[in-house]
């Protein structure tokens, strides 16, 4: 951009009054971008090196001690991140250019002046906040692929009981629990009451994935659930974003988002039925490499980007996409390709998260914690319970581990991330009941794993036994 522009200003209004306004503008742009361009690279590139280091150890020490090697990545990106050792750490969560370790380390290796710096911060961490888009993306595109539409199809009703009592109990037990017991003013306690209702859908379905549960029934209705959830959670959300900002609930957003949202996913499943032939006609004429996995991931980026436009979350559509290819004949060479890909991206998307999280508000040393301690207290309660008890709303399969469908609900994750950030930057929340809900957060994303995996067991153990009488 800056070398349009530079070109621009020896065209025929050079000698115009604008072009002395403009010239140093443009000449400043062009100097930081010369000084700072190479060391973008480099911040982007070490810090994909402290994430994948990361990644990997908090992985393996998480599989010794038979935990889902996703809590070792969540864990590890805590350490590296705004709690410990302030590795990677983001401008949105707060964080300034002195705050990175890496940055200082940039800066002493480049000779980099402040301003530079802080220039080189925000774009590293614009480049690697992408990536680790990219990698979610990427992750529901493949437990797309790995989830049965059938099935799916099959658990319907039940995953959408489970997802609308799962959004209406924690959001009414939050909200009106705040008013009462904390005279929380309303707006905060709706916005509050909003951040519990999400269900982080990444975080769940590696669990599933890693524990080989994904295609079991009670796998199929936490994932179909948590879908249903994530559109719900938006709708949600732009009537608590439009609460923040105007008072008062902008009603036709509101029916645009639940339109847009049903006919999207409803849309997608029942245009793959004829895409399907077509798809596999393509990859079959193709005869370079990639054949298959680019046409797939074009198609995934495609939905994904048309969820974006029409204002729904663009995993929303990588899932879809996943869903429509798994009715394909290619479907399983296709997982196989897709995996190299997700290990690249997906263990970025997990650090990050854990990254973001700041721990330091569970200090209650600091006064200023001790109150948003004892709300979050109350709101971890409400996110567990307002959540396990979704699996007992599943009917007619008695033989359902409705205990592992409701704890499968509980992790907020990005998700609830996102709540808390969109009601900080909006100015609705005050310190304690943000510090609250981040606790609240962080809490049921890293409980959640272990104690699903606790639950499948236990259900494993009853199978074992019903099967084997004499044991």
């Amino acid at each position: 951009m800056t070398e349009i522009l530079s070109s621009l200003s020896w065209l025929s209004w050079a000698d115009t009054p604008l072009t002395s306004t403009l010239s140093p503008l443009l000449a400043a742009a062009t100097e930081t971008d010369a000084e700072t361009g190479p060391i973008v690279l480099a911040g982007v590139l070490l810090s994909l090196v402290v994430i994948y280091i990361a990644s990997k150890l908090g992985g393996e020490l998480s599989r010794l001690v038979d935990l889902p090697p996703v809590l070792g990545e969540l864990v590890a990106g805590v350490i590296v991140g705004a709690s410990a050792l302030h590795l990677i750490v983001f401008p949105e969560s707060g964080a300034v250019a002195a705050d990175s370790q890496l940055m200082s380390l940039l800066q002493w290796l480049g000779g980099l002046s402040p301003e530079a710096v802080t220039e080189v911060f925000k774009s590293q961490s614009e480049v690697v906040s992408v990536l680790a888009e990219l990698g979610v993306i990427i992750l529901l595109f493949e437990i797309g692929l790995e989830s049965d539409l059938r099935e799916l199809q099959k658990v319907g009703y039940q995953a959408a009981i489970v997802a609308v009592v799962g959004v209406v109990a924690p959001f009414a037990l939050g909200t009106v629990g705040l008013m009462t017991l904390f005279h929380v003013p309303t707006i905060p306690a709706i916005f509050a009451g909003a951040a519990l209702t999400a269900t982080s859908i990444g975080i769940t379905s590696k669990v599933l994935s890693e524990i080989g549960q994904l295609k079991s029934a009670e796998g199929q209705i936490i994932v179909g659930a948590a879908v249903i959830d994530d559109v719900l959670g938006i709708i949600v959300l732009a009537v608590v974003a439009s609460l923040a900002k105007t008072g008062e609930v902008d009603v036709m957003n509101v029916i645009y988002l639940i339109a847009s949202a049903t006919g999207f996913l409803l849309g997608a499943i029942f245009l793959g039925k004829f895409f399907n032939t077509s798809f596999v006609a393509i990859a079959d004429k193709l005869q370079t490499r990639g054949n298959l996995v680019i046409p797939a991931l074009t198609f995934a980026f495609l939905m994904a980007f048309l969820a974006n436009v029409i204002h729904l979350e663009a995993i929303l559509g990588a899932f879809a996409a996943g869903l429509v290819l798994d009715e394909t004949d290619k479907r399983k060479e296709l997982d196989l390709q897709i995996m190299p890909i997700a290990d690249i991206l997906v263990p970025i998307f997990f650090v990050t998260v854990g990254a973001k999280a700041d721990l330091g508000v569970l200090n209650p040393a600091v006064p200023a914690n001790r109150e948003g301690l004892v709300i979050a207290l109350f709101l971890l309660a409400v996110a567990i319970l307002g959540k396990v008890v979704t699996g007992w709303t599943t009917f007619g399969q008695a033989q359902l581990n409705k205990l592992a469908i409701g704890i499968g609900m509980v992790p907020r994750g990005e998700v609830g991330l996102v709540f808390a950030g969109i009601g900080s930057a909006s100015g609705v929340l005050s310190k304690p009941l943000e510090a609250a809900i981040i606790i609240m957060v962080i809490a049921t994303t890293f409980l959640a794993p272990p104690f699903l995996r606790i639950a499948f067991k236990g259900s494993e153990e009853e199978t074992t036994a019903k099967a084997d009488p004499a044991s």
